[in-house]
């Protein structure tokens, strides 16, 4: 049974009647097939007109989705031979952020992302995508791997920030988010970073300091999230929608302002409505992009990225 977010409640007692003349048709009393018609094209009619303007806040809902595509999934429809790599070296492997060598299109790559999860225990295991420190001395460990082996690096962002606990301060969550974003700003081989879903705060930032920066056309990007803005400015967490319009938090707002480079188009209705399609869009957008940064040497690498986010003000 596919999930429905709030706004999208008329479109699903357009879908549960649709369902119900089909299993009517399908027991024989009835001839309806022109009804069942109907009502799918008055369906996906208001599925095209309620995403042509959704709001930031709507769109915020649609990034968090829970059958939107995750890290895993992207690796199973765009990645060959993917080989994992676990671990800091230091202090253990954190599986909120996951990463490893593969081919995508042909090329080989490091893949480095936030997994989520899809179920309460998978979700559980990856502590919904909150990246202790040992999860950025991580991806630090392979980053720098890259380097040396002279690989593309390909980051897919989806995380509602670093994970905040006791624990994580204490081992240097801070310094870990630095690091990271150093990294990225100082590699000699492209950095293709995509936002899949939300892209929070400096958890997300550290991985996201690359060449290039997509966005999938429904995912969000932002400092903190609009309930954590609504927290500070008002007081209540119920003004989020009002906070999320303020903070120009999607695609469109932030490629106006200078922050991400492209937009990559969704399926109608959202990534998790055709994942298989949002996940073969992602893969060519990324591939050419990859394509030109391959045209760069080293030090024009290096110093493009750094212009990039120079310029942002």
């Amino acid at each position: 049974m596919a999930t429905f977010l709030d706004f999208e409640k008329p479109i699903a007692e357009l879908d549960a009647r649709v369902r119900e003349l089909r299993e009517t048709a399908d027991a024989g009393e009835l001839n309806i097939d022109s009804e069942i018609e109907k009502l799918q094209a008055k369906s996906e009619k208001l599925l095209r007109d309620t995403y042509g303007r959704l709001t930031p806040w709507q769109k915020t809902q649609v990034a968090r989705h829970p059958e939107r595509p995750h890290f895993k999934d992207y690796v199973a429809g765009l990645v060959d031979n993917f080989v994992p790599l676990a671990g800091d070296r230091a202090f253990g492997d954190d599986q909120a952020i996951i990463g490893g060598l593969g081919k995508l299109n042909g090329r080989k790559i490091l893949l480095i992302g936030h997994e989520k999860g899809d179920d309460t225990a998978s979700r559980l295991k990856h502590n919904f995508g909150m990246a202790k420190p040992e999860g950025y001395r991580k991806a630090i460990r392979l980053m720098q791997l890259a380097d040396r082996f002279g690989l593309p690096v390909v980051t897919l962002v989806d995380t509602p920030g670093a994970f905040p606990g006791v624990q994580a301060e204490e081992r240097g969550q801070a310094e870990a988010i630095a690091r990271s974003t150093e990294v990225c700003l100082a590699l000699s081989v492209p950095v293709v970073a995509a936002v899949v879903g939300e892209g929070g705060s400096g958890g997300a930032i550290a991985l996201a300091a690359a060449n290039r920066v997509l966005m999938l056309e429904h995912s969000v990007y932002a400092v903190i999230s609009p309930e954590g803005c609504a927290s500070i400015l008002w007081r209540t967490a119920e003004k989020a929608a009002d906070a999320a319009e303020a903070m120009r938090v999607t695609a469109g707002d932030l490629r106006e302002l200078g922050v991400i480079d492209r937009i990559v188009p969704e399926p109608l209705g959202g990534a998790h409505r055709s994942a298989a399609e949002a996940i073969a869009m992602l893969g060519s957008a990324i591939g050419e992009e990859l394509d030109q940064l391959s045209r760069l040497s080293p030090e024009e690498v290096r110093a493009q990225r750094r212009a990039k986010f120079l310029a942002i003000s």
